[in-house]
């Protein structure tokens, strides 16, 4: 007589069949049914947001809170098993790159509770940059992580010439912010290219870019909901112009850059996997 499973493994066995399921479900649907779905669902997102968070810079304290529990993710990963692997240091050159720039206009322009924030956010970023090329150096595969950053910074500066805010600040700042903006909009593209060609991502490499593209979400949302509030704060906070469609147009692209990884992420963890495998 075989005694009848646990609770828990019953539990977790159906949660994997419906997993499997819904995966089935979505990969035979058609593209246009695929995009409806996911507008559909974030959409009802974005309204229970708008209902239930009166003040919406919350929702960049959540953003920033999530983007250190990423790092928490990198540095158990740095410090426990002292490797790297899978792990983009031009990505996070970026990152510290266009934290730096925030802080800096931060601290010129309007400093608040942000600037804090972004500083710690900054200090974190630069230990894992020290540690990858310094303690876990051997382990870190730089043939994967070919993106100039040349190539990535260029266009940024570029667009941030053209394209920036109107406000009553100096030219070179406002420059600088619009930079910082661009720049945090394509700082993980070094790392998905990274893992794209690994195929395999490592379980707390993986936690780290579902925890930015989380980060990424909550921060697209402060913006889009500001515009179903009645006052102008966009053109008040930003400028007029094309700036605040530029801001909002950066959310939504760096937000959409992760969506599809943040899809793969969450099908890997329902069906218990060890690690993430991504399409060709």
């Amino acid at each position: 007589y075989a005694p009848p499973p646990a609770p828990s493994s019953f539990r977790r066995a159906n949660t994997d069949e419906v997993a499997r399921k819904l995966n089935r479900m979505y990969k035979h649907s058609s593209k246009r049914t695929r995009i409806g779905v996911s507008v559909s669902a974030v959409c009802a997102i974005l309204c229970v947001m708008k209902f239930l968070i009166t003040d919406h810079d919350v929702l960049f304290l959540i953003a920033e809170f999530v983007h250190c529990v990423g790092i928490g993710f990198l540095a158990y990963k740095l410090i426990k098993h002292e490797n790297c692997a899978g792990v983009s240091l031009k990505s996070q050159q970026l990152t510290a790159m266009f934290l730096g720039i925030r802080l800096y206009c931060s601290l010129v322009m309007e400093y608040d509770w942000h600037t804090l924030l972004d500083a710690l956010t900054l200090v974190a970023t630069l230990w894992v940059c020290k540690t990858m090329q310094t303690t876990t150096r051997a382990t870190y595969t730089a043939a994967l992580d070919e993106t100039p950053l040349a190539l990535v910074v260029g266009p940024c500066v570029a667009l941030a010439i053209i394209a920036h805010p109107t406000t009553r600040h100096a030219w070179i700042n406002r420059v600088a912010w619009a930079t910082c903006v661009y720049l945090e909009a394509v700082s993980v593209l070094p790392q998905l290219r990274m893992m794209q060609k690994a195929r395999v991502v490592e379980r707390f490499t993986a936690n780290y870019v579902f925890a930015l593209g989380v980060a990424r979400f909550f921060s697209c949302a402060h913006w889009i909901l500001q515009v179903f509030e009645g006052t102008s704060y966009l053109q008040t906070a930003l400028g007029k112009g094309i700036w605040p469609l530029m801001v909002l147009t950066s959310e939504v692209v760096q937000t959409g850059i992760l969506a599809d990884f943040c899809y793969y992420y969450i099908q890997s963890w329902a069906t218990g996997e060890s690690s993430m495998t991504l399409p060709v």
